[in-house]
């Protein structure tokens, strides 16, 4: 008898904007999509991996799209909006749980890059609702404790995953 092996099934949401941010913050230099992309699906099969980003328009931004569409990922963006008062708006957080509670009946693994507090009612929601594993990665220094306390498993965005 033959003994089939099931592939993990992993589906990835990457928050750019706040990978960007944390990782220039913490470390100044810039996440390594390609290094991170070949470490978490190992051995995994890919449902879904999304990077949400805000579109800004220019060539530099295109060409860092294009790239991680080529990497695997659906590029899913977002006007950036420039409020009367000089601030800014442009987040993807209801877009993010949305598209992870829709995976989270397709994959068995979530996977989330942000250091964003506000996900941990979500990563809470997937592990205790649809018994899925949720994987956080995220700057150590600049990752909610909230986060880190709702994922199954916290990975540190280290030298590592960072652009030498």
């Amino acid at each position: 008898m033959k003994t089939i092996l099931l592939m993990e099934k992993v589906a990835i949401f990457v928050d750019v904007q706040n990978v960007y941010y944390t990782v220039r913050d913490a470390y100044g230099k810039h996440f390594d999509y390609n290094r991170f992309w070949a470490q978490v699906t190992a051995g995994r099969e890919v449902v879904k991996a999304f990077a949400y980003a805000i579109d800004r328009g220019d060539q530099k931004q295109r060409e860092f799209q294009r790239i991680l569409r080529t990497i695997g990922f659906e590029v899913k963006l977002k006007p950036f909006i420039q409020r009367a008062d000089g601030s800014a708006k442009g987040d993807w957080d209801v877009g993010i749980t949305l598209d992870a509670i829709e995976y989270a009946q397709k994959a068995d693994v979530i996977v989330l890059v942000s250091g964003d507090g506000d996900f941990d009612l979500l990563a809470n929601k997937i592990r205790e609702v649809h018994g899925r594993l949720v994987e956080v990665y995220g700057v150590p220094a600049l990752t909610a404790a909230s986060l880190i306390n709702a994922a199954s498993t916290f990975q540190p965005i280290d030298q590592t995953l960072l652009l030498r």
